[in-house]
């Protein structure tokens, strides 16, 4: 999995989003570099004018050229640089966990507006691209507009994910064995295109489409009775959205009506070519090893919805405000899984070893999926104001699904056959309404007082070929007391503080809050014009009392910063941070390696400080140098002691009136007391040239 480009590019999509950010970014920097249009001299001079009218008038008419002309209709700026990576030292796969920067040449990023002064195609056309290069995060926005006719907007993005912690979800590290079993080396792509018609008018037509498609490699685990293999998987999926609708935009009434729908892959498969495969478990079943030789195994998942959406806001009076939004949506999906496998395993339900499987599987479901809310701001008096929200979700999902599984064993010559036909229901309820009253007692005090409620329940239902129904019955109900405070002594000091105290009776997952308390409080002083504090502070505490969850959690946060701006910034200006933050957490759960009930204590005690100086040379005039110097460190305690260190430095030097060199040095050092083999160290420098116009 360990691949020694940080950012690894694939597929023709790749290449032309590539050549599309290229022509772009190009374009710009070569019209940057232009002279402004010169005069034509047959324009200034009378005589030449009036020599050449009788060839003028026998051409034909040229059409006039949509290009604007003038010295401002280009303006903005492009970073062209380059990256170089010492190392990294220490564990790549961490470093690209966590960092994923690759070196060599980038377009670091790249703004500019193109206008028209005579507004004949368009108005503006706006392009932003940054992190172009084979980065981990790459995006590139463009919009093109003309006032009364219409706004479209075009965004690309582009991420690369990957996750491979050698001390995360590792069973066999006890073996001596590094191997995330939850990892992945995935790329993600996002892009979404918008046309509004005739934006500045009561009645706004707009057409929508937005795509997300997935691809990559990773490691799972595949799961049997009393044991699971880790083996290495593919991984795919891409959902595709279609709408349009119209927005209505009245002085007192704005509404919209939207209709769409979706399509939907998802493709993944698992495999394992030779080899004996022991699993994460040691233990031997009725005096036999279990074991893995070949496995092969896919799935395919495809699915489609349309769905109906509709929203307003309203003020009918000058003491009210109101809001509604409805949305109704179908989804259908099928699935279809195969699988073949090899070698010592076990079937727990017939006490059945065996040595090949062969197992095929389809399903359909459809889940109505119906969601509304609606809300109310009423102030009565002239210091009173009374916010009631209402939600609620409703799903019900039905499916089916027809099985088939073929055991064999080759010592003993015999098979096994075992066929099914499932049906299951999933009915979901989840309602929640909140009333709030702000009271004003004081010009500069506001008081908040409310209740929140929370109930909804979950029934699930499944009927095999064969014996009697099984049915899981779930039940959601919360109790929320809501207060606050905010009190502004001066323009210069503001203070604030809420707090949440909740008691349930049911959850739907064990780590959900459950009976918690929550409070945070704020403060902001500016003790002059160029030096201001804020400091913060929240606490969560939530436990859940049933039976078998034994979950316990704690969380205190304090942070303090500074921004000191002498002068307005024109030639020193600071900012600078303190965090301080401690979580306790204790769960239960399975052990992989025996399946035995264990507890888990979780211990972090942390401190993060972050800082950054800003100095521009005060005797440079317009090509004055800016050097800026910072960067931040991270330290904990407790049950994963960690220490990230990540300093920065960064000059700019202005060549020109429309030329820049930059230079920067970042610095990445990332380490474990109890796991050495996890930590890092890099230094990258990024150097280059801005262009702006």
């Amino acid at each position: 999995m360990t691949r020694r480009n940080c950012v690894v590019a694939s597929g023709p999509a790749r290449w032309h989003s590539r050549l599309f950010v290229g022509m772009v970014v190009m374009a710009g920097v070569s019209v940057m570099g232009q002279d402004p249009v010169k005069p034509d001299p047959a324009k200034t001079d009378p005589v030449k004018g009036e020599e050449q009218k009788p060839a003028a008038a026998a051409a034909a008419p040229a059409a006039e050229s949509p290009v604007p002309s003038g010295e401002n209709w280009l303006t903005g700026s492009v970073d062209l640089g380059y990256r170089w990576i010492t190392g990294p030292g220490g564990s790549f796969d961490t470093y690209r966990s966590i960092v994923n920067l690759g070196s060599g040449p980038k377009l670091i990023g790249s703004d500019f507006t193109i206008t028209d002064p005579k507004h004949r195609a368009f108005d503006t056309i706006h392009v932003r691209a940054y992190s172009w290069g084979d980065e981990p995060y790459e995006t590139l926005h463009f919009d093109m507009k003309k006032a009364k006719y219409y706004d479209f907007n075009a965004d690309y993005r582009d991420f690369a994910y990957f996750n491979f912690l050698p001390s995360y979800a590792d069973p066999l590290i006890g073996r001596g064995i590094v191997l995330d079993e939850q990892s992945f080396d995935e790329r993600r792509r996002m892009a979404s295109f918008s046309l509004d018609l005739m934006p500045q008018s009561r009645f706004i037509p707009y057409v929508a489409f937005d795509r997300d498609s997935n691809s990559g490699r990773g490691a799972t685990a595949f799961v049997t009775d009393s044991n699971e293999f880790p083996v290495p998987n593919l991984l795919g999926d891409s959902t595709n959205l279609y709408r349009g609708g119209i927005r209505i935009e009245m002085r007192k009434f704005h509404a919209t009506l939207e209709e769409g729908g979706t399509t939907f892959k998802d493709d993944q498969s698992v495999y394992q070519n030779g080899g004996v495969n022991l699993g994460n478990s040691s233990s031997k079943v009725f005096g036999q090893t279990l074991d893995l030789t070949n496995l092969l195994a896919a799935y395919g998942i495809r699915g489609t919805s349309i769905y109906s959406k509709g929203l307003f806001t309203a003020s009918p009076a000058s003491w009210v405000d109101l809001y509604g939004q409805f949305l109704y949506s179908q989804p259908e999906t099928d699935v279809h899984y195969s699988q073949t496998d090899a070698g010592n395993l076990y079937l727990q339900s017939q006490i059945l070893f065996y040595t090949g499987q062969q197992y095929l599987l389809s399903s359909a479901a459809k889940l109505p999926h119906t969601t509304a809310s609606a809300g109310a701001e009423i102030r009565p008096l002239k210091r009173v104001r009374i916010v009631e929200s209402w939600l609620t979700d409703r799903m019900h999902d039905n499916g089916s699904a027809v099985s088939n599984q073929i055991f064999t064993n080759a010592s003993t010559a015999s098979s096994l056959s075992m066929a099914a036909l499932l049906a299951s229901t999933l009915v979901t309820n989840y309602n929640q309404n909140e009333v709030d009253i702000y009271w004003d007692p004081l010009n500069r005090l506001t008081l908040r007082g409310g209740y929140r409620y929370v109930w909804g329940d979950a029934n699930q239902a499944i009927l095999p070929a064969a014996g009697l129904s099984s049915s899981v019955t779930g039940t959601l109900q919360r109790n929320v007391g809501l207060g606050g405070v905010t009190y502004r002594p001066s323009q210069k000091l503001s203070l604030t503080a809420e707090a949440e105290a909740a008691s349930g009776d049911g959850n739907y997952f064990r780590t959900s809050l459950y009976n918690y308390q929550k409070v945070r409080a704020q403060a902001r002083y500016m003790a002059t014009n160029s030096v201001t504090f804020s400091a913060d502070f929240s606490a969560l505490q939530n436990q859940n009392p049933l039976a078998g969850a034994a979950y316990d959690f704690s969380s205190v946060q304090e942070s303090a910063s500074l921004m000191w701006t002498p002068r307005g910034g024109k030639n020193f200006d600071f900012q600078g941070s303190y965090t301080r933050y401690d979580l306790h957490a204790d769960i239960g759960y399975l052990a992989p390696q025996d399946l035995s009930q264990q507890i888990d204590h979780y211990h972090e005690r942390a401190n993060s400080v972050t800082a950054l100086f800003d100095f521009i040379c005060p005797k440079g005039g317009t090509l004055a140098p800016k050097l800026s110097a910072g960067g931040s460190f991270y330290i904990s305690s407790g049950s994963r002691p960690t220490d990230y260190f990540q300093p920065l430095a960064r000059l700019s030097v202005p060549l020109g009136k429309h030329v820049s060199w930059f230079s920067e040095w970042r610095y990445y050092g990332y380490g474990e007391v109890f796991y050495l083999y996890e930590g890092f160290r890099a230094h990258l420098v990024t150097t280059g040239l801005r262009f702006t116009r």
